[in-house]
């Protein structure tokens, strides 16, 4: 079986729910599927950082490394600041990553952006809110 290293970006926050969010998710992602192992990251602030994180994968027995930024849009984290630590040209996609002394495929996925899912979500929240002031 494949196994594919997510490193799960987040921003980071002084105040503790970005990082309990990135965390949470990331523990979401790897009890859905066995093939990942997912760690998360973070770009300021939050520890365990993104840089720390990248190294912690080049011990890993990986064969593919994803990078999924838990971000809802494009900004200058997604379009510069994060390929850069990747060593990915700004806009890039695809590279290698080095890890137990072999080059393994890097993949940089988009951030959360428009999707159908997000307008579930929302309208999840709303309905919730609406049940919790009924009661």
């Amino acid at each position: 079986m494949t196994k594919i290293g997510m490193l799960l970006v987040g921003h980071g926050s002084k105040l503790p729910y970005n990082k309990e969010l990135i965390e949470t998710t990331a523990e979401f992602i790897a009890e859905k599927a066995d093939e990942y192992i997912v760690k998360p990251g973070f770009m300021s602030i939050n520890e365990p950082t993104v840089e720390e994180q990248l190294d912690a994968f080049r011990s890993e027995d990986i064969d593919m490394l994803v990078v999924v930024p838990l971000f809802l849009a494009r900004g200058i984290h997604i379009d510069r600041d994060i390929p850069e630590l990747l060593g990915l040209p700004e806009g890039g996609k695809k590279g290698t990553f080095k890890t137990n002394g072999e080059e393994i495929p890097l993949i940089y996925a988009s951030p959360i952006g428009s999707d159908p899912l997000l307008a579930e979500l929302m309208l999840k929240n709303a309905s919730d809110a609406i049940a919790e002031l009924e009661h």
